[in-house]
């Protein structure tokens, strides 16, 4: 499990307070997370890239998002080297963070039975993403 820390982008408190929602801070600088069956991106599959909300790095392929009937989007697998893995303090679950700025996206699963080429679910908020479509 990779565990290295934040990469390229480190910004103070203050700087993340600055250039992110009160929610974005919440969720992505505080481990917070979104309700389920509300983000924007639950049940949405245009064709595109989904970019972390903090930072802009690219995260996610549309094609590895799958319809998985959590309330969250979700997806089987980050883009090489976008995502770091860490356990949770309690050891039940694997928290997702952005590898170069740190920011909380969610959790990811394994073994839940999904037809995914990982048998992973990478549960993430949808307000840790913003999607940009792919070009026409």
């Amino acid at each position: 499990m990779a565990s290295s820390a934040s990469g390229s982008v480190q910004k103070s408190e203050e700087e993340w307070r600055a250039i992110l929602s009160p929610q974005q801070f919440r969720i992505l600088r505080q481990k917070g997370t979104e309700y389920p069956g509300t983000g924007e991106y639950d049940k949405f599959f245009g064709e595109g890239v989904y970019t972390c909300a903090g930072c802009g790095t690219p995260l996610y392929k549309s094609t590895t998002k799958f319809h998985s009937g959590c309330g969250w989007p979700a997806f089987f697998e980050g883009l090489p080297g976008a995502i770091n893995r860490h356990a949770d303090p309690d050891g039940m679950r694997i928290e997702i963070t952005c590898a170069a700025c740190g920011g909380h996206l969610g959790h990811v699963f394994k073994g839940e039975g999904f037809a995914t080429p990982t048998d992973e679910r990478h549960c993430v908020n949808s307000i840790s993403l913003k999607f940009s479509p792919a070009d026409s």
